[in-house]
């Protein structure tokens, strides 16, 4: 981006992972607490909407607990986040109501996402905080949520909010810098990547494995939010929660982290067909089907399919793999599995005579079909 100045960014989301909240003793760090609360409090009285994703709640759970490490069992480590819930919203309320801002606790699961009703239900409900004044502290429900637990981050949950309210920017505050051309704990000469316009496998290359002890992200999951996140038309950066001001300076475009360029933004149907809706099957096509899906934008026609695998109905989505085996697609598909099954390789004029009777000439039309690219 020739220009970082984010300044005129009117909406933005920012996420705060455990280990940014915390000491190394598992204890809640106040002041970072504080400089959270001064930082999106300023940039709100400038007029911004603000949603603040947070990590946390098994993290300030245990420090309520008295535990030092992570429970490995999830009835625990549920546990740990029922309690931690309640501690990390009363600090968050203290130090936002000294700067005379109102926030909103949300807690949100998958299944928020993937149900459509419940996913547009969800956009109503943040568009109604922002429109009344209120930062929304958006977490994930570890408390009923295993999936996430067990995916431990919640950088893929900030993304999914950032298209879920068609945000302009993604601020991850981390204990990390950025991304490095090398892991910087194990070579001295590695150095920030300021900029990043494309995520191919060069960069997917460059993510390590978990972070601290407190946290389980690593940057794995930042760049999977980063694809999110760039193709909701948004911009993302990566930077370091423990710098003085570090939100400001983002915001006002110091060189700081790790910025990764928007791409094509995708309508906000696909976006959720491609991110958010729940992958019920696979759908296996030919060399024709994929050309004509990939170079041409068609729809998918029963004679393209190979394969089908999984059980599915009308309605549901699917993902759609190449002749090498790799996804290239995800789309919402007219056919039930069974169905689908019995016309694969036939041409459209031969559907009403397989099932005796035709509804709609394509598998997946090209309206419902995003491609994974």
């Amino acid at each position: 981006m020739k220009n970082r100045d984010f300044s005129r960014v009117k909406r933005l989301v920012v996420k705060v992972g455990s280990s940014s909240l915390a000491h190394a003793t598992g204890k809640l760090n106040l002041y970072q607490f504080e400089q959270l609360a001064v930082q999106l409090a300023d940039l709100h009285n400038q007029g911004k909407e603000i949603l603040l994703v947070t990590s946390g709640a098994v993290g300030a759970g245990l420090g309520k607990l008295g535990l030092r490490r992570r429970p490995k069992t999830m009835p625990e480590k549920q546990a740990a986040a029922a309690v931690g819930q309640g501690v990390l919203m009363q600090m968050y309320e203290k130090f936002f109501a000294e700067y005379g801002v109102t926030v909103g606790q949300v807690l949100l699961s998958r299944e928020d996402f993937s149900d459509r009703r419940r996913f547009l239900n969800a956009r109503n409900t943040m568009y109604a905080l922002l429109g009344m004044g209120v930062i929304p502290i958006i977490n994930e429900n570890d408390t009923v949520s295993i999936e996430e637990i067990r995916l431990g981050d919640n950088d893929t949950l900030s993304a999914l909010v950032t298209g879920l309210v068609d945000a302009e920017l993604l601020v991850l505050l981390s204990d990390i810098d950025g991304v490095y051309t090398a892991d910087p704990r194990k070579d001295p000469a590695a150095v920030i990547i300021s900029e990043i316009d494309e995520i191919n496998e060069q960069v997917e290359s460059l993510a390590g494995g978990a972070g601290s002890g407190l946290g389980t992200g690593g940057m794995t999951t930042k760049l999977q939010a980063a694809k999110i996140a760039m193709r909701s038309g948004a911009a993302m950066v990566i930077a370091r929660a423990a710098e003085k001001n570090i939100i400001r300076r983002v915001v006002t475009g110091e060189p700081l982290g790790t910025v990764f360029c928007p791409g094509n933004k995708l309508d906000n149907k696909k976006h959720w067909i491609m991110y958010s809706s729940a992958v019920q099957g696979k759908i296996s096509i030919d060399e024709g089907a994929s050309r004509a899906l990939v170079k041409n934008g068609k729809s998918l026609l029963p004679s393209g399919v190979v394969k089908v695998e999984g059980v599915f109905e009308m309605g549901n989505t699917v993902c759609i793999s190449g002749p090498d085996g790799r996804q290239i697609a995800r789309g919402i598909t007219n056919y039930a599995a069974e169905e689908l099954k019995k016309i694969m390789g036939k041409k459209t004029s031969e559907i009403a005579v397989v099932l005796g009777s035709k509804d709609y000439d394509e598998v997946i039309h090209r309206n419902n079909l995003v491609l994974d690219c």
